[in-house]
């Protein structure tokens, strides 16, 4: 699988493969926020996993299955779909066959008609402008999986976007944006979605979003939203 030419088909979608140990294509987003996402990045992996069984007409099965996001009830139809374990809370999205899957050759390949979509998909990458997302959406996206471990800082966030902490605050400064600003928001959206489950405690979402206790927890979404968690979770569950 070659993920140069991924963003061509969808800009907002990124692939890299990798195969150090296993075979492991690892998705990521540009430009979309991660964290507000659950069904379609389910989807995606879905139809990668499909593609790669179509390609190589094999029952193909993938040894693990993970994704950034949280889902609280079991997901047996996605297991008995990939025949393997499908965890949660991962600190990225990837999907890991065993290393021999990497060598399987694809049925129905055309060599002519592929070095045809290479010259094309080429021109299509030099000409194309930068597909990458705004710079608030690429530090959401690089919090989120932070937030659970209390270390959603400027200093760890910056180096997953490959700057300096300098440089990342100087240039969230110039989008008249603030890391602050940006986690305490993003804690609020989170926590508001996971209000919405009503089999999370206040404890477990407390924790989700990085707070060590609920009074702090408690405290810092009043200050957000004009309401206390509990209140909150009354009007979601009402509303529905």
């Amino acid at each position: 699988m070659n993920c140069r030419y991924s963003s061509i088909g969808n800009a907002s979608v990124v692939l890299k493969c990798s195969a150090a140990r296993n075979f492991t294509i690892a998705v990521r987003y540009a430009g979309v926020a991660r964290h507000s996402d659950r069904q379609q990045m389910e989807f995606l992996v879905t139809l990668l996993v499909r593609f790669c069984r179509a390609w190589t007409e094999r029952r193909l099965n993938p040894i693990g299955i993970h994704f950034a996001h949280r889902r609280l009830s079991e997901s047996s139809e996605l297991e008995k779909f990939f025949g393997c374990r499908v965890d949660y809370g991962a600190d990225t999205d990837r999907i890991i066959f065993d290393k021999g899957a990497r060598q399987l050759p694809l049925i129905s390949a055309d060599r002519f008609l592929n070095e045809i979509m290479l010259q094309d998909c080429e021109q299509a990458l030099a000409y194309r402008r930068s597909g990458a997302g705004p710079l608030r959406i690429a530090v959401e996206n690089a919090i989120t999986p932070l937030l659970p471990h209390g270390k959603a800082r400027l200093e760890a966030v910056a180096p997953a976007l490959g700057v300096s902490s300098r440089t990342l605050a100087r240039r969230l400064a110039a989008e008249c944006l603030s890391f602050g600003e940006i986690l305490n928001r993003l804690r609020s959206d989170l926590a508001t979605h996971y209000l919405a489950e009503a089999s999370l405690s206040i404890s477990q979402i407390a924790w989700l979003v990085g707070y060590q206790g609920v009074s702090a927890f408690s405290h810092g979404y009043k200050r957000w939203t004009g309401m206390t968690p509990k209140k909150m979770r009354d009007k979601l569950l009402a509303s529905r």
